[in-house]
């Protein structure tokens, strides 16, 4: 008889767990309350990359003349922005439900909560279903996290979700947060024209990542005329007339046109009856092992919810794990997921991105590293591009030569890094790198470079 198993949650990881689980046999069940393919990532990621991509080809508008061109003001057609994201979302979402009818995964549309260890409840439009399960996955995901000081009102103070794109185009956008979300805000609106200040909680930009990384960044906020309030923390909201302004722990005040709330998300895990199957949360996440699953077995989490890195690749790695080891597949051939490993990118400009070890946690924790560096302006290609601002970084270790992790900062970074996450993953060697007859002339050349 089949496995039944039913996935509460249908982005990336609710949807990938339920395909390759349906391909290897299992009775699926998926239950979405929103949106096939994801809240997540349909309505947070694709759409701000989206904008992104936009306001990238502005930013390139304003400097083709170092290309040879002559110079065009681009301006950007909110009505165009928001009918192109709503084709990329559709099509996306088509694809991904197409996909789940093709391998026969019954799609419930409605709110799911589990009422037992192996029974699940979807209330829908025309009432309840019950369902059995032998496995249950929930991938419920995240939403904004929204302060008891902030009163978001969709016109001048915004969460990420209502600004994509905003009502209107902020004359002066007060962005609070400088994490990965927040710095791609700013770049996005920066690029659109308008006037920014940024609330840095900490004395860096993105405080997790390198130093070195960080201050690249920071340097092309402040050419593009980006105000920072470094070490504050906002603390309150006043709307008034056609104005915010955003005071900080510190006295200061930051006043613009639009406020937007970028802040960190909270999981989606309330209402959904987990202690019914005795299922433990930590937070809100659900704390899971190496194979996914909570302290109840055949219960796992993944995505957001999971209290992982909230990546959409990530998410759906975790879902064909967790397709494998409910059909027994891990007890052959079977690699866990190394979080560590996991390569990311920040959609900025400069483009950011990196993976494995960072320079600055070795130091920290006094383990021994080789660092090669070399400028973009090494690849003949970024001459070619009129863009040679940024780095290459490759970490390895000095004994045997295997590469560690590295970070990216420049033009095409997040496609660049799958080369160094490759390397990390498969414990390659600089020199595997180095032997690579890689295509001229390419930015790649750069990690080449960077390698010897």
């Amino acid at each position: 008889m089949a496995v039944k198993f039913v996935i509460i949650g249908g982005g990336p990881a609710g949807n990938t767990a339920a395909t390759y689980a349906a391909r290897l046999g299992a009775d699926v069940t998926l239950v979405e309350r929103d949106i096939v393919g994801g809240a997540a990532h349909l309505w947070d990621c694709i759409p701000s990359k989206t904008m992104i991509a936009t306001g990238g080809a502005m930013s390139f508008s304003r400097r083709i003349e170092g290309m040879g061109l002559s110079h065009q003001d681009a301006h950007l057609d909110l009505a165009v922005q928001r009918e192109r994201i709503a084709v990329i979302e559709n099509h996306l979402r088509s694809q991904v439900t197409q996909l789940l009818d093709s391998q026969g995964v019954r799609i419930i549309n409605g709110t799911a909560r589990l009422s037992g260890a192996h029974a699940v409840v979807a209330e829908t439009s025309e009432g309840p279903v019950e369902l059995e399960a032998d496995a249950i996955l929930v991938s419920t995901g995240s939403r904004p996290r929204i302060p008891a000081w902030a009163c978001p009102d969709g016109e001048r103070v915004l969460t990420t979700r209502q600004a994509y794109p905003p009502p209107e185009m902020p004359e002066h956008l007060v962005v609070i947060g400088s994490g990965v979300t927040g710095v791609e805000f700013v770049h996005m609106f920066s690029s659109f024209g308008a006037k920014i200040t940024l609330i840095v909680s900490r004395q860096q930009v993105l405080p997790s990542k390198d130093p070195e990384v960080a201050a690249a960044l920071e340097d092309e906020l402040l050419r593009r005329g980006v105000r920072l309030f470094k070490g504050a923390r906002a603390e309150g909201i006043d709307v008034t007339a056609g104005a915010v302004e955003v005071r900080c722990d510190d006295g200061r005040v930051a006043k613009g046109s639009h406020a937007l709330l970028a802040i960190g998300s909270i999981p989606n895990s309330d209402d959904l009856d987990l202690e019914s199957a005795g299922v433990i949360t930590d937070g809100g996440y659900i704390p899971i092992n190496h194979h996914c699953q909570s302290n109840v077995p055949h219960i796992y989490a993944a995505g957001d919810v999971s209290g992982k890195l909230p990546l959409s690749s990530v998410a759906s790695m975790q879902g064909r794990k967790i397709a494998e080891h409910i059909m027994g597949i891990h007890t052959r051939e079977h690699r866990h997921i190394d979080y560590e490993k996991a390569a990311s990118a920040i959609f900025t400009e400069p483009e950011i991105a990196d993976v494995g070890l960072a320079e600055a946690e070795a130091f920290a924790t006094g383990r021994k590293i080789r660092v090669t560096k070399v400028p973009y302006a090494s690849a003949a290609k970024a001459m070619i591009n009129d863009d040679t601002g940024g780095f290459v970084k490759i970490i390895s270790d000095p004994a045997t030569g295997v590469v560690l992790g590295g970070s990216i900062v420049g033009r095409h970074a997040a496609e660049l890094i799958s080369v160094l996450a490759l390397a990390v993953t498969a414990n390659l060697k600089v020199s595997d790198i180095v032997e690579s007859c890689l295509a001229h002339p390419t930015l790649s050349e750069a990690l080449a470079e960077a390698a010897e």
